[in-house]
């Protein structure tokens, strides 16, 4: 059974539940957008073992949707604390989530790659990253969460005030990426990949993550939004 409605379309091949997003453009991170991989986890786990998120050919997100950031400070305060329970809800998500970064993958897009527990990258001319400091935007205290617990030590500083960007092979070394396969196989083997972890224990495999990851998640929660209640943009220069 397929769920074809939307930017993003849902299959469940042996086992895992496959989110393939497309929004005909840049899989900007709309409302729409991230509704429909909340439905694609949900439907993951009632009828699957693992997760795997799949960009189109060239992007897997350019990060949040413009035309509601631009939209005043308010709305875009919304839209990021939306893009930030689904960042937590995907790092928390009780089963093995493998991405395919199939290409780009800038600000919230990156942080859709840091959620995940297995990032495989297509092995093409591509751009990962969080630049919202160079675009003008603040990073949220999640976002520099997943960072802290994701990139290396040396890249942190760099890749978050910085807004540095990586090519696919840079993103491993700095810990955006576990592995970058070649373009005509990336998505199958991060396929492969989440179907090799569901197979594991499902109870031991979520109480580990919980475990990993709660900490971090409680950090945020604990800050009550206070940082995404002070989020502006301001044009860079």
């Amino acid at each position: 059974m397929v769920d074809a409605a939307g930017p993003v379309v849902t299959t469940v091949e042996d086992g895992v539940a496959v989110l393939r997003i497309d929004d005909g453009k840049v899989n900007a991170l709309s409302y729409a957008l991230i509704e429909a991989l909340e439905a694609g986890l949900d439907r993951a786990e009632a009828e699957a073992q693992a997760v795997c998120i799949v960009g189109r050919d060239g992007v897997l997100s350019a990060g949040f949707d413009l035309s509601v950031m631009n939209d005043g400070p308010d709305a875009a305060r919304e839209l990021v604390k939306r893009g930030g329970k689904l960042m937590l809800r995907v790092f928390l998500h009780p089963q093995p989530v493998v991405a395919a970064v199939t290409g780009h993958a800038l600000a919230a897009g990156a942080l859709l790659v840091l959620a995940c527990d297995v990032r495989i990258g297509a092995d093409v001319r591509a751009k990962i990253g969080l630049n919202e400091t160079s675009i003008g935007m603040p990073l949220p205290l999640f976002a520099l969460e997943l960072a802290q617990d994701r990139l290396t030590p040396q890249a942190r500083v760099r890749a978050t005030l910085g807004a540095e960007v990586y090519a696919p092979a840079e993103a491993v070394e700095v810990g955006y990426l576990d592995r970058v396969a070649p373009a005509e196989s990336a998505v199958d083997e991060a396929i492969a990949e989440a179907r090799r972890l569901g197979a594991y224990a499902t109870g031991p495999y979520a109480l580990t993550k919980r475990s990993l990851r709660e900490p971090i998640v409680e950090r945020v929660r604990a800050a009550g939004g206070r940082d995404i209640d002070q989020f502006t943009i301001e044009p860079a220069g």
